[in-house]
């Protein structure tokens, strides 16, 4: 703690006195000897730092403990990440609260019912748009993730929602893959995801539609987590003065730390372009 005040710039003898420590007893426990044990914490707090920096402060000791594990080869406890975190004061992002699963009606041309989970790429599509205001006015982003990895494959932005916003993420994810007929692409049952051009993007690629429930948010919940984690550990966390300095930082967000940085737990801790390269389903994934 003295130590701490002490690097704010606040003086040692003042730390002492307020803290009621006699001060020949900092300097004699200052100039000791440390254990192993402590200087392996102090090594381990300084790599918990780097990784929690890297993740752009918003990896909590789960993450931060599978990128030590899994990225860097540290065979350290998740308890002890944990516990070093909260002593250094180092602590990732609030998550999204909880939503209680509901029992929804859903319509007839829902092809998922919200069974996301798919064993190949591309098997399953979903896509939404999302919204956050500039000083300049409104940026909208409409994303089609891969349900498989929860790969970003196809994204577009611009200061209107209209059916070529969407039309524009979906030609982005066609171009990207290497498809099989028979997939499914699923959204809302927004006019610019109804609209006779989205479906026939859909239909001539040789995929299926399929929406969910009308008002029913979790009919498209693997979308709506995406958006959310976003809204946490990007869109929320300044004051945005344009639409390009918003749109420059989603497709950083979306092109350089979701797909590629980014440890998604669902995934095992590894992120998403990670886990399509696997080799335990030897399925080619295009880049």
């Amino acid at each position: 703690m003295i130590d701490r005040l002490a690097d704010a710039g606040i003086p040692i003898d003042r730390c002492c006195r307020i803290l009621g420590v006699a001060r020949q007893h900092y300097y004699r426990v200052k100039r000791k000897p440390l254990t192993q044990s402590e200087l392996r914490r102090q090594w381990l707090t300084g790599l918990i730092r780097e990784v929690h920096v890297t993740s752009r402060g918003t990896y909590g000791y789960r993450r931060v403990h599978a990128e030590l594990t899994m990225a860097m080869g540290v065979t350290v406890s998740e308890r002890t990440v944990h516990k070093l975190m909260r002593l250094a004061g180092i602590y990732g992002l609030p998550g999204p609260i909880r939503t209680k699963r509901l029992r929804g009606v859903v319509t007839s041309d829902d092809l998922v019912n919200r069974k996301f989970a798919r064993p190949r790429p591309n098997e399953l599509w979903v896509t939404d748009i999302t919204q956050h205001r500039t000083r300049e006015g409104w940026v909208y982003c409409a994303a089609v993730l891969d349900a498989y990895s929860r790969r970003i494959i196809g994204w577009s932005i611009d200061s209107k929602q209209d059916t070529t916003l969407v039309i524009n993420a979906l030609d982005m994810a066609i171009r990207n893959r290497r498809l099989e007929p028979g997939g499914i692409v699923h959204a809302d049952h927004g006019t610019q995801f109804t609209s006779w051009l989205f479906g026939e993007k859909i239909r001539s690629a040789g995929l299926l539609p399929s929406f969910g429930s009308v008002g029913d948010g979790l009919d498209n919940a693997m979308m709506e987590s995406f958006w959310s984690s976003m809204q946490i550990e990007l869109l929320n966390r300044k004051k945005w003065k344009t639409r390009v300095e918003l749109a420059n930082a989603i497709f950083e967000y979306i092109e350089i730390f979701h797909n590629r940085q980014r440890r998604h737990s669902a995934l095992g801790y590894r992120t998403p372009i990670e886990y399509e390269t696997l080799e335990i389903n030897n399925i080619p994934a295009a880049s």
